[in-house]
């Protein structure tokens, strides 16, 4: 049996989706549908999420607190950036509409997820997990918490403050 401890990438992604469904009634095999993630992954990954204290015992709500703090301060370190080279892709940090809209980006500083059904060209940024796009693709919401990690990963610190601030604005909204 597989040892359940040490975070990976897809567990920020399940946790972010458990947030995103806290008032709603959801079963393993929902999450991985969504996420395109094996069920079995989705398992291993409630149970590190657990066991980071990052969600709580019935693995049904995040704690709010802890997950700002990691966001912020922890996973730019954990999960860095990688960066390579140009084309099709699905816009993420500050390419992503949210944040473009109020940062003004040069448009050689885009960003995006490899994707080759993506809408939008700029440098590709490996995102967290391979399915992100396609979970991204299915709920603009997860889509923006995505983009807001992402450009704290990998933004100047103007855009990290701007991120920082919209997912303060975000958490205290889902309390």
């Amino acid at each position: 049996m597989r040892n359940p401890t040490g975070m990976k990438p897809q567990d920020i992604v399940v946790l972010l989706k458990i947030l995103l469904w806290q008032d709603r009634k959801w079963t393993q095999h929902d999450l991985a549908n969504d996420l395109g993630i094996s069920q079995t992954e989705i398992n291993f990954s409630l149970s590190r999420l657990v066991k980071s204290g990052l969600l709580d015992e019935a693995k049904k709500h995040p704690f709010k607190h802890a997950l700002a703090e990691f966001l912020i301060h922890g996973l730019k370190y954990i999960y860095p950036a990688e960066l390579s080279g140009n084309g099709r892709g699905m816009a993420t940090a500050q390419t992503y509409s949210l944040l473009a809209k109020k940062l003004i980006s040069a448009e050689d500083n885009q960003v995006v997820w490899p994707d080759p059904e993506g809408k939008d060209r700029g440098q590709h940024l490996e995102p967290l997990y391979p399915s992100v796009p396609f979970a991204a693709k299915k709920d603009p919401e997860l889509h923006e918490w995505l983009a807001l990690i992402d450009a704290i990963r990998i933004g100047s610190v103007r855009v990290q403050k701007f991120a920082i601030d919209r997912i303060h604005k975000k958490l205290n909204e889902a309390a």
